[in-house]
């Protein structure tokens, strides 16, 4: 049986087991659903979900729209602060977010459904093409976005609205950013993310520009040159490589790659995936390689960590997730050494750990895992290319409290700049408060300034 076999292997199941394994996590609400739903709302003054929501969407109205039947007008309140709402209801860390705060976690410990709520209302809105924003009076003035991810996006779009002409740079052959490469398939289903970049798309004004890297096909200074305001929503570009010996071994990918080739897929039968997978890390990308490996059909998956279970950046709601798919989560274990056999992965030896005196230390004990397929999910890096003179905090693009960077005419956002927190939310809402910055300033030129600040 294929599914046993050891080896990278690709259609380890049956079409029917891919199709249900990689079936929408959260189908969206029916109508009744979203009704009942959204009577349990107190429609809170004040309320702590929407303190709690990074881009500030009016949450009690949303819900009360719904209630009352008008979803149309929920989607718009939801999009005046989030015009990437669709795809942060799917991927959102809700329950840490907008649910945790809920008030409705002290009378009943259940929240409203707010993430479900939001994808109700702004599913239809997208399936229905009700656009709400046209584009302002032309004012002449063109800004270069690099990279279409959601702060490139964001920030794209509101520049539009604002009457602006936006070129948008981005590397990759769709846009989307990780939206489009970076999520669980199961996340979002049925090519989402690109009906949600059309939607936006579809205020005009906006050129997208495939297959254009920043240092590579074009300058900051080039950019600087020709457009009257630069931002930069590139990511992070570079991932942390396993430093140990035998990581260049075939069978040990970078998880961000797994994931993408993953999304990319429209079977999912021609991703390979071995038949004992081992994943090094505990971010939400480790936990989102370990569920897929498993519903690819890999029989044993585990996910190492070097520290412990308080300690994972990944939900406590995605670690139980991954518990009930079948993989199994191990804690204060560091890798020190990959093995091959004919020069493929064979195992993965790890290091016990422990904390002293707040820093973690190896213990001189060991343990090995079999595994013909190691996926690294240990974090992201800012690629510099191109972005010489820029001044960097914590690793990242240096901004101010609008998006600025150290060079005039230049904003960035996401995760890219220093304060993104790697989250969908976040860099939607860096990359719209830029393009507020980023108006005001053209504004205060056009007034009589002589340079953009």
């Amino acid at each position: 049986m294929r599914r046993l076999e050891p080896g990278l292997k690709a259609g380890r199941l049956d079409a029917a087991d891919y199709a249900k394994n990689f079936s929408d996590l959260h189908p969206r609400l029916g109508d009744h659903e979203a009704l009942v739903a959204s009577d349990r709302c107190y429609f809170c003054y004040d309320a702590p979900c929407m303190t709690a929501c990074p881009t500030a969407i009016d949450i009690p109205m949303f819900i009360r729209q719904i209630s009352t039947g008008n979803a149309k007008g929920s989607a718009k309140t939801i999009f005046d602060q989030n015009i990437l709402g669709g795809m942060c209801a799917r991927v959102c860390p809700t329950e840490t977010l907008c649910e945790q705060a809920c008030v409705r976690n002290t009378a009943e410990e259940r929240p409203v459904e707010i993430g479900r709520l939001q994808r109700y209302a702004t599913d239809l809105a997208i399936e229905n093409a009700h656009q709400y924003y046209t584009a302002a009076a032309e004012t002449g003035k063109s800004i270069a976005v690099v990279g279409a991810g959601p702060a490139g996006l964001a920030c794209a779009h509101r520049l539009a609205m604002y009457g602006h002409f936006v070129t948008i740079f981005d590397t990759r052959d769709k846009a989307g950013g990780l939206n489009e490469y970076g999520i669980a398939a199961y996340k979002t289903t049925n090519d989402f993310a690109q009906a949600e970049v059309d939607y936006l798309l579809s205020i005009g004004n906006i050129d997208v520009l495939n297959g254009q890297m920043l240092g590579r096909d074009f300058t900051l200074t080039e950019l600087q040159e020709k457009f009257d305001a630069v931002f930069l929503g590139t990511g992070l570009g570079n991932v942390n490589t396993l430093n140990i010996p035998g990581a260049q071994t075939n069978g040990v990918l970078d998880a961000v790659e797994f994931i993408a080739n993953l999304r990319e897929s429209k079977t999912k039968a021609d991703v390979p995936v071995g038949r004992d997978v081992v994943v090094i890390g505990g971010g939400m990308t480790a936990i989102d390689a370990g569920i897929q490996a498993k519903l690819l059909g890999a029989e044993n998956v585990t996910i190492c960590y070097r520290r412990g279970q308080e300690h994972m950046n990944a939900s406590q709601f995605e670690q139980d997730l991954a518990a009930s798919k079948g993989v199994h989560i191990r804690h204060w274990l560091q890798p020190k050494e990959v093995s091959h056999h004919h020069g493929h992965v064979s195992s993965i030896s790890f290091e016990y750990t422990h904390l002293e005196n707040g820093l973690m230390k190896g213990s001189g004990h060991t343990t090995e895992i079999k595994a013909d397929q190691i996926l690294v999910a240990i974090g992201q890096k800012l690629d510099q290319q191109g972005q010489d003179g820029l001044k960097l905090e914590g690793g990242k693009i240096a901004v101010d409290t609008e998006g600025r960077t150290s060079i005039p005419g230049v904003w960035a956002g996401g995760d890219c700049a220093f304060g993104g927190q790697d989250l969908t939310v976040s860099a939607v809402a860096m990359g719209r408060d830029a393009a507020e910055s980023i108006n005001l300033s053209l504004a205060a030129v056009a007034a009589g300034a002589t340079e953009v600040a």
